[in-house]
């Protein structure tokens, strides 16, 4: 059954993601737009250079990685100063978070990132006991590393993290467990959307907990229960602004609430990724809030 607007609003506590065409008193835009580079990865492993220059061709002033697609981090460096982009964030997996972090920090150091993001727990991780209370152990020592090496630690949500586990939220554990200085989020906009959670809760109850955030449309709330199967979640993912019903004008004008310093659209399955990440850029660069 089609939901309603009327309904869909009321589901999603007080137009959380209602797309809207009034207008509020705005002035406020996004200075620096930044692409999580997971959205191109398919022509990142084919031209890494090239596509870095249509990246910043698009209109975007900054990236975040996921993988260097095995170029040195000189070399990435120089690729970027020439295309005139800057990589404030990268992720790396759990396993680089345990085992390798300070191979991470020293590539972040060249490269320039200011954030190192985990962006995934693994599913059979995720049902083991108090599994949420060791991430957060595990987190809080990474943060302490990264702090002492200049970098800032966060972790990277999709919509697993709402459903609550023994009655808590693992979103919630996280930021409760967590050492606020030394663990921030980088909250994806979309996911939380997908899990029908306000992210002004969130902002309201942890300000200043989100440096980072991921930009992404979302057509419609897949039904059932969360958390939905992501090959149901991920065909609703659309382009920023694009039959898209998140209000990113409500979200945003909050963004000093929530900390926000950096803007990282993201696509995971574009049907035509350059076509998408202009797409997205274009609205974006005159969004107001």
């Amino acid at each position: 059954m089609t939901m309603t607007r009327r309904s869909f609003i009321g589901q999603v506590a007080a137009g959380t993601i209602l797309s809207s065409a009034m207008g509020r008193a705005a002035g406020r835009k996004i200075n620096k737009l930044g692409l999580q580079l997971y959205t191109v990865r398919t022509e990142m492993e084919k031209d890494f250079e090239g596509t870095l220059a249509k990246v910043a061709a698009a209109g975007y002033q900054e990236v975040e990685f996921a993988g260097y697609f095995n170029q040195e981090p000189k070399k990435v460096r120089a690729i970027l100063d020439r295309h005139k982009l800057v990589a404030p964030s990268a992720h790396v997996d759990y396993a680089t978070v345990e085992t390798k972090l300070a191979q991470a920090i020293d590539a972040s150091h060249v490269i320039g990132h200011k954030f190192l993001v985990n962006p995934w727990i693994d599913e059979d991780a995720r049902k083991q006991p108090d599994i949420w209370k060791r991430v957060a152990a595990t987190f809080n020592k990474a943060g302490e590393t990264c702090h002492k090496a200049g970098i800032q630690f966060a972790y990277h949500n999709h919509h697993f993290e709402f459903v609550p586990v023994g009655g808590v939220k693992p979103f919630d554990v996280l930021l409760k467990e967590c050492d606020s200085s030394l663990v921030k989020m980088e909250l994806d906009l979309c996911w939380i959307a997908v899990a029908k959670e306000d992210p002004l809760t969130y902002f309201q109850r942890y300000p200043g907990r989100f440096p980072l955030v991921h930009v992404k449309g979302l057509k419609k709330i897949p039904e059932g229960q969360p958390p939905v199967p992501f090959d149901q979640a991920i065909p609703n993912i659309t382009e920023v602004g694009t039959s898209d019903i998140i209000d990113w004008t409500r979200i945003f004008s909050h963004a000093s609430q929530a900390g926000i310093q950096h803007y990282f659209v993201e696509h995971d399955q574009p049907a035509s990724p350059f076509d998408s990440v202009r797409t997205s850029a274009q609205y974006l660069h005159q969004l107001t809030f």
